[in-house]
């Protein structure tokens, strides 16, 4: 059993016969009453994301998925294809069981493939990824770390704000917890 004190983002919990991933939490107190946990939901099996209250220290079931290493192949309309590493056998997941992790898949990375019951659920991303800049603004001499930020288009479609020296074709490195430019490669 976990509590709502527990919370952290990525956990899985058993709410009502259904598996969800904990997508986000935030502590409410208000005046006079007891504290409330506003939860953001995923579901697992259908990608359905809902929000819901609870009172502080509800108590729910911990799911334990079992993490397997694959590697992500290529995807075919809303599936998305994954092999893994050990025994090559190859599994799909749908666009809406990955959500916004789309962003962060490009041909050929390692990552964890989470299971239930040999049920493949979700993917759990490396912390940083590194993707390279096909559309950008160009950059001037003078352009510093420190100048600004310019929108940027990395491979696999994501936009992200990157600094004003970056260009075309370089390589960065992004943090998948939060869509964020870290560092050129």
């Amino acid at each position: 059993m976990i509590s709502t004190g527990e919370f952290k983002k990525g956990v899985c919990i058993e709410v009502d016969g259904e598996l969800y991933r904990v997508l986000n939490y935030e502590h409410i107190k208000m005046g006079r009453g007891s504290a409330q946990v506003k939860v953001k939901l995923q579901n697992l099996r259908s990608g359905a994301i809902m929000e819901r209250g609870y009172q502080a220290g509800a108590k729910f079931k911990r799911v334990t998925l079992d993490p397997r290493t694959v590697q992500y192949l290529y995807h075919d309309g809303d599936l998305y294809h994954f092999m893994d590493t050990t025994t090559f056998e190859q599994m799909a997941l749908n666009a809406d069981h990955l959500g916004d992790d789309v962003n962060y898949l490009k041909d050929g990375i390692n990552l964890e493939l989470l299971l239930y019951n040999d049920e493949p659920l979700a993917v759990e991303l490396p912390v940083t990824v590194d993707l390279e800049i096909t559309d950008t603004e160009p950059g001037f001499k003078g352009d510093t770390a420190t100048g600004g930020n310019k929108p940027a288009i990395l491979e696999t479609g994501m936009k992200i704000l990157v600094p004003l020296f970056v260009n075309k074709g370089d390589v960065i490195r992004v943090d998948t917890r939060t869509g964020q430019y870290l560092e050129r490669v």
